[in-house]
């Protein structure tokens, strides 16, 4: 707290008005699906740009469906599934407080009357004003307590305290007597300043009486589990505002797999070392999420601790694309396609970004050590960007100059800043007035771990789509000698089972990374033989291809085989020389199933008129109306969580309730009923199972 940096942080911080933050929900996201030209036109990456080109049912757009996604963020439900096959749901919001007694109901009260009264005087009290006197004079005191009044001022104190003891002691009295609400910072000339702070509301102090938690979870373990329900919330973001309220770091609190921010889900979380007593009262302050189900451990929620997810998915506005069919007719035939025999297991459109230039051209540029290239691609002026980077990229190309762009773009833009941050502390080539293609590498190795090394993964994911769609082009569903198949599969001898888990990565540091980029680690695959197709030992779902690496297998069959050989070398890549020298940009590889499919595959077809009209309830709304039976005596009363809709409505709605695998995307599902390019599906921000 003693540098001058700080010190200026705190001045400028004093004077700052404080932004408060809307309390308002939007309720309702009107977005029209736009045509597979459109998102061209806008500059987007199509599905073809990545590969996604073919279809399990037919290719035919005629007998599709029209619709919307996600009108609502209460149109796309996702439940867990944990390891155990069970379907995580939202069925209590923790504990109360117990009943108090009268007499301590009186102590609360009495202890609520002289805050409040505290804050309406803005004073301390005179025993306080004696502690600071040890200290300061009586016009400093006063000159200090008047923050509390005014809080637009600072105050500085010309007296030195040379003694770093006492000087720590100042501080601590200070967060004591005024509770946080007034900071203190020392000079270098080890003077002190003073000022308010605007985000720290007054502390209730040694309060006697508590409204203790009465629960049955036993004894306090090292890890206390809960289940999180979130509305329109990343989890990273969650994580992130839990973290702050508890005061602990963010490692600290783990998760399955993360969950999009565009919905409403529900999962399990754990948190360390942290007491139920204390994490279920965050209730109270929480916005948009809930948290409850509590229950202790010995061990964290890791990465993968999943089966799956449920999804509960409503499609507005739907109509068929052929005029002549009903929405029915249309629509059947294919859901029953996905329920008999699944959809091609492509990475979907949210895996390459949602910008103008896919990821995986900027992977492929690392992969082929073309720093500079790597480095402009992520800079560069797009037709679909965040908004408030558009300046600074006009700058960039304009002058190349760093401290000019990096002064315009915003820090949520992380390559970008990150890069922009490190080449302006770079010199520029004497000759040539360039940035070397050192100061590239240097500045994309200031990007983020788990955003840098996406970029690789990205381009692995497009070649297994475009080697799974000219797999499906050969061989349909068919399973062909020299396909590959997991050595953990139980259909296969104990002799491959052995080759189980030799990891030749240790992935310990990639926790942050979302979780499909870790598919099956360490498992290893082999080619399938004459003799087992002919015993047709194994169908279509065993399949698997491998995403390009050096520890992975391609399958034996030639013309596959060679379409990674082919793909990989118009990009000067090779397929079996995946190593680097930079060690995280040496990818394994992993393998993934080339057909997913889908659990408890139900559809229900809704009437409706208003976007407003409900057609599921979330499990927070089924909580409350279950508690308010139960107040009028009615607990045996049936509630569903989908309706029935409206009567005679004028629209239509197709309401999908499924379950998913682990890293499976339910638009690349969505995408062989509906119309269009998934990459302009209405309001969907990420459909991705993680």
């Amino acid at each position: 707290m003693e540098s001058t940096g700080e010190v200026e942080t705190l001045k400028r911080s004093l004077v700052e008005e404080p932004v408060e933050e809307s309390t308002k929900k939007a309720k309702i996201e009107q977005s029209q699906p736009q045509s597979t030209s459109d998102n061209e036109s806008l500059g987007g990456v199509t599905e073809v740009d990545v590969g996604i080109t073919e279809f399990i049912c037919h290719a035919n757009s005629d007998v599709r469906i029209r619709g919307t996604l996600k009108q609502r963020y209460t149109d796309f439900l996702v439940n867990e599934i944990d390891v155990d096959g069970n379907v995580v749901h939202l069925t209590d919001v923790g504990f109360k407080p117990k009943e108090l007694t009268d007499e301590e109901k009186a102590i609360l009260a009495e202890q609520e009357r002289k805050l409040k009264e505290r804050e309406i005087t803005l004073d301390i009290e005179e025993e306080e004003k004696q502690k600071l006197k040890e200290f300061f004079s009586d016009d400093e005191v006063t000159e200090i307590v008047s923050l509390l009044k005014d809080n637009k001022k600072t105050v500085e104190i010309s007296k030195k305290f040379e003694d770093k003891a006492i000087r720590t002691k100042i501080h601590q009295l200070i967060r004591e007597v005024f509770n946080g609400k007034v900071e203190s910072v020392t000079t270098t000339n080890n003077t002190f300043i003073f000022g308010f702070n605007a985000n720290k509301g007054r502390k209730r102090k040694n309060t006697k009486v508590t409204n203790n938690i009465e629960h049955n979870l036993g004894e306090i373990k090292n890890f206390l589990h809960f289940s999180l329900y979130k509305e329109n919330k990343e989890t990273m973001e969650v994580a992130s505002i839990l973290s702050k309220f508890l005061k602990t770091q963010i490692k600290n609190i783990k998760y399955a797999g993360t969950k999009d921010r565009r919905g409403v889900t529900v999962q399990r979380m754990s948190i360390e070392r942290f007491s139920v007593e204390r994490v279920t009262q965050l209730n109270k302050a929480l916005k948009g999420c809930k948290l409850g189900c509590f229950k202790y451990d010995d061990n964290a929620i890791k990465l993968g601790d999943l089966k799956g997810n449920e999804f509960i998915i409503t499609i507005k506005d739907v109509e068929s694309v052929d005029p002549k069919l009903s929405i029915e007719e249309a629509i059947t035939p294919i859901l029953n396609s996905l329920k008999d025999v699944g959809f091609i297991n492509y990475y979907g459109m949210q895996r390459f970004g949602t910008f103008s230039v896919s990821t995986h051209e900027i992977g492929k540029e690392i992969l082929q050590g073309n720093w500079k290239n790597a480095g402009e691609l992520i800079l560069s002026e797009q037709k679909i960007v965040i908004p408030g980077s558009i300046e600074s990229r006009k700058i960039w190309k304009e002058t190349k100059d760093a401290k000019l762009a990096i002064k315009k773009m915003p820090r949520k833009c992380n390559a970008e800043y990150s890069i922009l941050s490190r080449l302006e502390k770079s010199e520029k080539d004497s000759k040539t007035g360039e940035f070397s293609d050192n100061a590239y590498f240097n500045a994309i190795m200031g990007i983020p771990r788990n955003l840098r090394i996406m970029y690789g993964h990205s381009y692995q994911s497009y070649i297994w789509n475009l080697v799974a769609s000219k797999r499906i082009q050969l061989f349909g569903l068919e399973v062909v000698e020299g396909d590959l198949v997991l050595c953990n599969n139980e259909k296969n001898s104990n002799e491959y089972n052995e080759e189980l888990n030799k990891k030749i990565i240790d992935n310990e540091d990639d926790d942050e990374i979302i979780q499909d980029i870790k598919e099956l680690p360490g498992l290893r695959a082999r080619p399938i033989t004459k003799e087992e197709i002919e015993s047709k030992k194994f169908n279509i779902y065993d399949v698997v291809l491998p995403t390009p690496g050096f520890d992975v297998i391609y399958p034996t069959n030639e013309k596959l085989r060679e379409v990674y050989v082919e793909i990989m070398k118009k990009d000067n890549l090779d397929p079996f020389n995946m190593t680097r020298k930079v060690r995280e940009f040496s990818l394994s590889g992993s393998y993934r199933n080339l057909i997913a499919k889908i659990n408890h595959l139900e559809y229900y077809f809704r009437k409706y008129n208003q976007v407003t009209d409900q057609l599921v309830k979330t499990d927070l709304e089924i909580l409350k109306l279950k508690e308010f039976n139960k107040s009028q005596g009615k607990s045996d009363e049936e509630v569903k969580q989908i309706l029935d809709g409206i009567e005679g409505g004028s629209k239509t709605a197709v309401i999908l309730k499924m379950q998913l695998g682990v890293s499976t995307y339910a638009t690349m599902a969505l995408r062989e009923l509906l119309e269009g390019d998934t990459s302009r599906f209405g309001g969907v921000v990420n459909l991705k199972q993680e």
